[in-house]
């Protein structure tokens, strides 16, 4: 299914008084990413909920911290969708510093699920949303 790298700089917000990233703020980073692979894939979060009443949510997230970030880092932050089915899809993700030896700061897998936009149950993806996660072509 591709793995899709978002680079992204570390800035003065995203850090604490040390100058170390904040650990709310590599949670940003992999919604960005995950974000950018559902629109690298032709999937719009707008169009979707406007279009099909169809929302994708964070329902779970596990993360393992590593090594810190520090302020003016550039970083590459993955996604890669590892599992999927018709009423959810995983990602598996990592932070790496780069340039330099891509050293993993942060790994992380998130569970997104699908739920109606209307009433915020749980809702089956439609078929053309599935073949477009499989194929790397994904459009609603």
């Amino acid at each position: 299914m591709g793995t899709f790298t978002l680079p992204v700089r570390v800035y003065l917000e995203d850090t604490d008084a040390q100058g170390v990233v904040y650990n709310a703020s590599y949670f940003r980073f992999f919604e960005r990413a995950r974000t950018e692979w559902l629109r690298s894939r032709g999937i719009d979060h707008n169009e979707l909920r406007e279009s099909a009443n169809l929302s994708l949510v964070l329902s779970r997230i596990e993360v393992r911290f590593r090594v810190p970030a520090k302020l003016d880092d550039m970083l590459e932050v993955s996604a890669e969708v590892t599992e999927f089915s018709a009423v959810r899809f995983v990602f598996e993700q990592s932070i790496h510093r780069t340039p330099g030896d891509g050293e993993v700061l942060c790994l992380a897998q998130a569970e997104v699920a699908c739920v109606d936009s209307r009433n915020g149950k749980p809702r089956r993806l439609p078929a053309d949303f599935l073949n477009g996660i499989d194929s790397g072509e994904g459009r609603v």
